[in-house]
Protein backbone atom coordinates (compact mmCIF):
# COMPACT_ATOMS: atom_id res chain seq x y z
CA UNK A 1 0.00 0.00 0.00
CA UNK A 2 1.42 3.42 -1.46
CA UNK A 3 2.20 5.70 2.26
CA UNK A 4 -0.20 8.74 1.93
CA UNK A 5 2.85 11.87 2.69
CA UNK A 6 2.02 14.26 5.11
CA UNK A 7 3.94 18.12 5.02
CA UNK A 8 3.52 20.84 7.00
CA UNK A 9 4.17 24.20 6.65
CA UNK A 10 4.74 26.63 9.74
CA UNK A 11 4.75 30.17 8.88
CA UNK A 12 4.12 33.69 10.53
CA UNK A 13 1.24 35.68 8.29
CA UNK A 14 -1.06 35.65 6.14
CA UNK A 15 -0.16 35.66 2.62
CA UNK A 16 3.64 34.11 3.00
CA UNK A 17 1.44 30.80 2.37
CA UNK A 18 1.07 32.09 -1.21
CA UNK A 19 4.18 34.66 -2.16
CA UNK A 20 6.61 32.41 -0.18
CA UNK A 21 5.66 28.83 -0.24
CA UNK A 22 2.87 29.12 -2.76
CA UNK A 23 4.25 26.81 -5.30
CA UNK A 24 5.28 24.50 -3.33
CA UNK A 25 2.16 23.88 -1.24
CA UNK A 26 0.03 23.77 -4.54
CA UNK A 27 2.47 20.96 -6.36
CA UNK A 28 2.39 19.01 -3.28
CA UNK A 29 -1.33 19.42 -2.57
CA UNK A 30 -1.60 18.64 -6.54
CA UNK A 31 0.44 15.22 -6.39
CA UNK A 32 -2.23 13.86 -3.35
CA UNK A 33 0.43 14.98 -0.47
CA UNK A 34 -1.88 15.70 2.53
CA UNK A 35 -0.34 19.80 3.28
CA UNK A 36 -0.82 21.51 6.00
CA UNK A 37 -0.43 25.31 7.62
CA UNK A 38 0.08 26.65 10.54
CA UNK A 39 0.60 30.47 10.77
CA UNK A 40 1.29 32.59 13.63
CA UNK A 41 -0.22 35.78 13.61
CA UNK A 42 -3.21 36.90 11.70
CA UNK A 43 -1.59 40.01 10.51
CA UNK A 44 -3.35 42.70 11.84
CA UNK A 45 -0.58 45.08 11.93
CA UNK A 46 -0.64 44.36 8.12
CA UNK A 47 -2.01 47.07 5.04
CA UNK A 48 -5.60 47.07 5.23
CA UNK A 49 -6.62 47.90 1.19
CA UNK A 50 -6.50 51.94 0.58
CA UNK A 51 -6.16 52.36 4.63
CA UNK A 52 -2.53 51.30 4.16
CA UNK A 53 -2.14 50.48 7.94
CA UNK A 54 -4.34 52.19 9.64
CA UNK A 55 -7.40 49.77 10.20
CA UNK A 56 -8.83 48.87 12.95
CA UNK A 57 -6.35 45.69 14.15
CA UNK A 58 -9.44 43.67 15.07
CA UNK A 59 -10.84 43.94 12.09
CA UNK A 60 -7.69 43.85 9.74
CA UNK A 61 -6.57 40.67 11.47
CA UNK A 62 -10.54 38.98 10.61
CA UNK A 63 -10.33 39.93 7.32
CA UNK A 64 -7.07 39.25 6.97
CA UNK A 65 -7.91 35.77 8.28
CA UNK A 66 -11.01 34.90 5.68
CA UNK A 67 -8.31 36.34 3.20
CA UNK A 68 -5.82 33.35 4.27
CA UNK A 69 -8.03 30.56 4.18
CA UNK A 70 -9.40 31.05 1.13
CA UNK A 71 -6.10 31.71 -0.69
CA UNK A 72 -5.21 28.27 1.15
CA UNK A 73 -8.23 26.66 -0.28
CA UNK A 74 -7.08 27.67 -3.71
CA UNK A 75 -3.54 26.08 -2.79
CA UNK A 76 -5.02 22.71 -1.80
CA UNK A 77 -3.90 23.21 1.54
CA UNK A 78 -5.79 20.52 3.68
CA UNK A 79 -6.16 22.72 6.85
CA UNK A 80 -5.29 25.75 8.64
CA UNK A 81 -4.38 26.65 12.23
CA UNK A 82 -3.94 29.79 13.62
CA UNK A 83 -2.11 30.31 16.81
CA UNK A 84 -3.00 33.67 17.55
CA UNK A 85 0.23 35.39 18.35
CA UNK A 86 0.38 39.33 17.89
CA UNK A 87 1.81 40.53 14.56
CA UNK A 88 5.18 42.10 14.66
CA UNK A 89 5.90 40.42 18.50
CA UNK A 90 5.91 37.18 17.70
CA UNK A 91 9.50 37.18 19.47
CA UNK A 92 7.67 38.10 22.31
CA UNK A 93 5.92 34.98 23.10
CA UNK A 94 6.38 33.18 25.53
CA UNK A 95 9.25 30.56 24.34
CA UNK A 96 7.90 27.26 25.74
CA UNK A 97 4.05 28.36 24.99
CA UNK A 98 4.98 29.09 21.45
CA UNK A 99 7.28 25.92 21.24
CA UNK A 100 4.44 23.87 22.68
CA UNK A 101 1.76 24.82 20.29
CA UNK A 102 3.62 24.14 17.30
CA UNK A 103 4.59 20.92 18.89
CA UNK A 104 0.94 20.17 19.29
CA UNK A 105 0.51 20.10 15.50
CA UNK A 106 3.29 18.18 15.06
CA UNK A 107 1.98 15.28 16.94
CA UNK A 108 -1.61 15.68 16.20
CA UNK A 109 -0.85 15.71 12.45
CA UNK A 110 2.20 13.74 12.02
CA UNK A 111 3.92 15.04 9.22
CA UNK A 112 6.63 13.76 7.11
CA UNK A 113 8.78 16.88 6.22
CA UNK A 114 8.15 20.46 7.96
CA UNK A 115 9.14 23.72 6.27
CA UNK A 116 9.52 27.29 7.73
CA UNK A 117 11.48 29.95 7.44
CA UNK A 118 15.29 30.09 7.30
CA UNK A 119 17.16 31.50 10.77
CA UNK A 120 17.63 34.31 8.99
CA UNK A 121 13.98 35.55 8.55
CA UNK A 122 14.36 36.60 4.71
CA UNK A 123 14.83 40.10 5.32
CA UNK A 124 15.56 39.86 9.04
CA UNK A 125 11.61 40.12 10.10
CA UNK A 126 11.76 39.17 14.07
CA UNK A 127 8.78 37.60 13.10
CA UNK A 128 10.19 35.24 10.45
CA UNK A 129 12.69 34.54 12.79
CA UNK A 130 10.72 33.56 15.72
CA UNK A 131 8.50 31.17 13.89
CA UNK A 132 11.86 29.65 12.33
CA UNK A 133 13.18 29.12 15.76
CA UNK A 134 10.26 27.91 17.72
CA UNK A 135 9.30 25.34 14.64
CA UNK A 136 12.91 24.10 14.75
CA UNK A 137 13.02 23.39 18.34
CA UNK A 138 9.24 22.11 18.00
CA UNK A 139 10.67 19.63 15.72
CA UNK A 140 12.99 18.15 17.74
CA UNK A 141 10.47 18.11 21.02
CA UNK A 142 7.80 16.28 19.06
CA UNK A 143 10.02 13.32 19.05
CA UNK A 144 11.07 13.34 22.57
CA UNK A 145 9.39 10.67 24.64
CA UNK A 146 10.12 12.58 27.66
CA UNK A 147 8.75 16.43 26.50
CA UNK A 148 5.48 16.99 28.02
CA UNK A 149 2.62 18.86 26.37
CA UNK A 150 0.78 19.92 29.91
CA UNK A 151 2.29 20.04 33.53
CA UNK A 152 2.82 16.65 34.15
CA UNK A 153 -0.37 15.54 36.38
CA UNK A 154 -1.94 13.68 33.26
CA UNK A 155 -0.76 11.59 30.96
CA UNK A 156 0.07 13.09 27.29
CA UNK A 157 -3.02 12.42 24.85
CA UNK A 158 -0.15 12.85 21.57
CA UNK A 159 1.97 10.39 21.21
CA UNK A 160 5.58 11.50 20.02
CA UNK A 161 6.25 11.96 16.52
CA UNK A 162 9.55 12.16 14.69
CA UNK A 163 9.48 14.66 11.64
CA UNK A 164 11.42 12.72 8.72
CA UNK A 165 12.91 16.04 7.51
CA UNK A 166 12.95 19.60 8.04
CA UNK A 167 13.85 22.65 5.46
CA UNK A 168 14.11 26.03 5.65
CA UNK A 169 13.12 28.24 2.59
CA UNK A 170 16.59 29.48 1.24
CA UNK A 171 16.22 32.04 -1.95
CA UNK A 172 19.66 32.75 -3.69
CA UNK A 173 19.97 36.07 -4.99
CA UNK A 174 18.26 36.12 -8.74
CA UNK A 175 15.10 35.07 -6.92
CA UNK A 176 15.56 37.98 -4.57
CA UNK A 177 16.04 40.93 -7.53
CA UNK A 178 13.46 39.15 -9.14
CA UNK A 179 10.99 39.97 -5.96
CA UNK A 180 12.50 43.08 -5.17
CA UNK A 181 11.76 44.70 -8.48
CA UNK A 182 8.60 43.49 -8.00
CA UNK A 183 8.10 45.22 -4.69
CA UNK A 184 10.90 47.33 -3.84
CA UNK A 185 13.81 46.96 -1.62
CA UNK A 186 12.99 44.55 1.04
CA UNK A 187 14.11 46.05 4.73
CA UNK A 188 12.93 46.07 7.92
CA UNK A 189 14.13 48.44 11.09
CA UNK A 190 14.89 46.07 14.50
CA UNK A 191 15.92 48.06 17.05
CA UNK A 192 17.41 51.39 15.28
CA UNK A 193 19.58 48.78 12.66
CA UNK A 194 18.21 48.08 9.11
CA UNK A 195 18.11 44.84 8.08
CA UNK A 196 18.18 43.91 4.46
CA UNK A 197 17.02 40.82 2.09
CA UNK A 198 19.75 37.86 2.66
CA UNK A 199 20.00 35.93 0.14
CA UNK A 200 21.46 32.33 0.28
CA UNK A 201 24.90 31.48 -1.73
CA UNK A 202 24.24 28.90 -4.12
CA UNK A 203 26.30 26.31 -2.74
CA UNK A 204 24.17 26.47 0.65
CA UNK A 205 20.79 25.51 -1.38
CA UNK A 206 20.48 21.44 -0.81
CA UNK A 207 16.92 21.07 -2.64
CA UNK A 208 15.94 23.14 -5.71
CA UNK A 209 11.67 22.14 -6.76
CA UNK A 210 10.29 22.78 -10.14
CA UNK A 211 7.23 25.09 -10.31
CA UNK A 212 6.79 26.81 -13.33
CA UNK A 213 3.27 25.00 -13.57
CA UNK A 214 2.12 26.38 -10.68
CA UNK A 215 2.21 30.21 -11.39
CA UNK A 216 -1.51 30.18 -12.40
CA UNK A 217 -2.28 28.97 -9.07
CA UNK A 218 -0.03 30.72 -6.87
CA UNK A 219 -1.06 34.05 -8.44
CA UNK A 220 -5.00 33.19 -7.70
CA UNK A 221 -4.03 32.90 -3.91
CA UNK A 222 -2.02 35.83 -3.81
CA UNK A 223 -5.17 37.70 -5.45
CA UNK A 224 -7.10 36.42 -2.55
CA UNK A 225 -5.48 39.02 -0.25
CA UNK A 226 -7.00 41.51 -1.52
CA UNK A 227 -5.72 44.00 1.13
CA UNK A 228 -2.68 43.80 0.03
CA UNK A 229 -3.21 44.01 -3.96
CA UNK A 230 -1.79 47.33 -3.57
CA UNK A 231 1.68 46.16 -3.29
CA UNK A 232 1.10 42.78 -4.81
CA UNK A 233 -0.61 44.22 -8.69
CA UNK A 234 3.10 45.12 -10.15
CA UNK A 235 3.82 41.41 -10.17
CA UNK A 236 1.65 40.85 -13.25
CA UNK A 237 4.17 43.75 -14.65
CA UNK A 238 7.30 41.45 -14.38
CA UNK A 239 9.09 40.60 -17.74
CA UNK A 240 8.90 36.49 -18.83
CA UNK A 241 12.65 36.24 -17.01
CA UNK A 242 11.72 37.72 -14.26
CA UNK A 243 8.80 35.97 -13.31
CA UNK A 244 10.63 32.84 -14.49
CA UNK A 245 13.58 33.85 -12.02
CA UNK A 246 10.75 34.40 -9.05
CA UNK A 247 8.09 31.19 -9.72
CA UNK A 248 10.19 28.84 -11.76
CA UNK A 249 11.17 27.26 -8.96
CA UNK A 250 11.23 27.46 -5.08
CA UNK A 251 14.96 26.68 -3.22
CA UNK A 252 15.07 25.31 0.37
CA UNK A 253 18.05 24.25 2.69
CA UNK A 254 17.35 20.93 4.47
CA UNK A 255 18.22 21.61 7.78
CA UNK A 256 17.89 18.17 8.71
CA UNK A 257 17.11 14.86 7.72
CA UNK A 258 16.76 11.21 9.16
CA UNK A 259 16.99 9.38 5.62
CA UNK A 260 19.28 11.12 3.06
CA UNK A 261 22.35 13.87 3.13
CA UNK A 262 25.09 14.99 1.17
CA UNK A 263 25.62 17.48 -1.28
CA UNK A 264 23.75 16.21 -3.94
CA UNK A 265 20.57 18.75 -5.09
CA UNK A 266 17.73 17.33 -3.92
CA UNK A 267 14.45 17.74 -6.29
CA UNK A 268 11.85 16.81 -4.01
CA UNK A 269 10.95 17.65 -0.52
CA UNK A 270 10.20 14.17 -0.16
CA UNK A 271 13.91 12.78 -1.36
CA UNK A 272 14.77 9.67 0.67
CA UNK A 273 11.18 8.93 1.55
CA UNK A 274 9.69 7.74 -1.44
Amino acid sequence: MNKRFKLLAVLAHPDDESLGFGGTLAKYAAEGVETYLVTATRGERGRFGSLGKGGDPVEVGRVREAELRAAAAVLGIREVSLLNYPDGAVDLVEPTTAIRAVVSHIRRIQPDVVVTFGPEGAYGHPDHIAISQFTTAAAVCAADCGYRMDDGSQPDSLPPHRVRKLHYLAWRRHKWEAYQTAFRKLTSMVDGVERQAAAWPDWAVTTEIEMSAYWPIVWKAVCCHQTQMSIYERLETLTEDQQTALWGSQEFYRAYSSVNGGRKLETDLFEGLR
